[in-house]
């Protein structure tokens, strides 16, 4: 996996760089090596702040993390990231023709589902035509509470989101 480090309101020294690409090469028995991680560092106020997207066919696997060191913060988004691939690997082995980019026998096996998903800020992004399922996957890769897509068979906006009570709801519109 290739990673591509920026920074937002600093620069990234060689040090945080070769931090990034060795941490992050933890999540390479994951991946295969075609794939791009985009990771941006920026310093608010304390704040040492670390975001971490890596698309994959046609999904988004996105991490961030602030702590008041960026070496915490770099360490906290890996795990993050792999928390993530564990709870999500079933949903993503039942995706049809979907096994090119990612490499499910190194992930184990995780029954904790007690982890509650942090909406952080909005992101923009392009919708792509995909069933419910796909899209509450692409929810619970983002770690938001709805996402928002174009329905494949209908061609019409549809909203999914995360209930109080763990399960999904689906806004369809009716003209």
């Amino acid at each position: 996996m290739r990673t591509i480090v920026s920074g937002r309101n600093m620069d990234v020294t060689d040090a945080l760089r070769s931090t990034i690409q060795s941490k992050l090469g933890k999540l390479d028995r994951f991946f295969h090596k075609e794939l791009e991680a985009q990771v941006t560092l920026s310093v608010e106020k304390n704040r040492h702040i670390i975001e971490v997207t890596i698309p994959f066919n046609g999904s988004i696997l996105r991490a961030e993390e602030s702590t008041d060191d960026m070496y915490r913060s770099i360490d906290k988004v890996v795990d993050k990231l792999t928390r993530q691939l564990e709870k999500q690997k079933s949903k993503l082995e039942n995706r049809i023709n979907r096994y090119e980019t990612i490499r499910f026998e190194n992930i184990e096996d995780n029954k904790e589902s007690n982890m509650e998903p942090e909406i952080v800020r909005t992101k923009k992004f392009v919708i792509k035509p995909m069933d419910s399922e796909e899209a509450v996957l692409q929810m619970e890769l983002l770690g938001h509470n709805f996402y928002v897509f174009v329905d494949a068979e209908t061609n019409d906006v549809n909203v999914v989101y995360k209930r109080k009570d763990g399960n999904y709801g689906l806004i369809e519109p009716h003209f």
